[in-house]
């Protein structure tokens, strides 16, 4: 294989996660979960393998979203003798998307319920005047990005005006 090829398909795999997170609404969500699951993990002490599994299970649900996204648009239009098994390859998709999804929520309760440190959560955001109100900030951005992202006559509109 050429090195130029190598490096272009590098180029392909990030403008398919660049498609995907314009117009995949579920994606979005995964990542904004992902983000505050990475922010508020900096309150605990997470081991290196309680942090590797953590970093495991976002990468692993965003991979099968990745895939689900994929088959979904492979089985769009399906030809009609073929209907019946193209929405069972596409509801298989999303229920393997579900049961990760499922398993890495599982994972996070186990790593993330610790009142004690729940508590000092709370303080922390609560010792400073403008902590709360970052924090609802970027709770609305993200409610943003994954419901009014929408794709407008010139490039992306987060307020959905064509």
């Amino acid at each position: 294989m050429h090195k130029g090829s190598f490096f272009r398909s590098f180029g392909y795999a990030f403008s398919g996660f660049a498609a995907a997170v314009r117009e995949e609404r579920n994606l979005r969500f995964h990542l904004v979960t992902a983000a505050f699951v990475l922010y508020f993990s900096h309150f605990y002490q997470f081991t290196k393998a309680e942090f590797s599994l953590l970093v495991l299970s976002i990468c692993g649900v965003i991979a099968l979203e990745l895939v689900n996204s994929s088959i979904e648009r492979a089985v769009a239009r399906p030809a009609p003798d073929h209907f019946f098994i193209a929405g069972a390859v596409k509801d298989m998709a999303a229920a393997a998307v579900l049961v990760f999804s499922i398993g890495a929520a599982v994972c996070g309760l186990i790593l993330f319920w610790d009142p004690h440190t729940l508590r000092e959560i709370v303080g922390y955001f609560l010792s400073a005047w403008y902590r709360l109100p970052l924090l609802a900030a970027a709770v609305a951005a993200g409610y943003l990005f994954v419901f009014q992202y929408r794709k407008g006559a010139r490039g992306f509109d987060f307020f959905g005006r064509n």
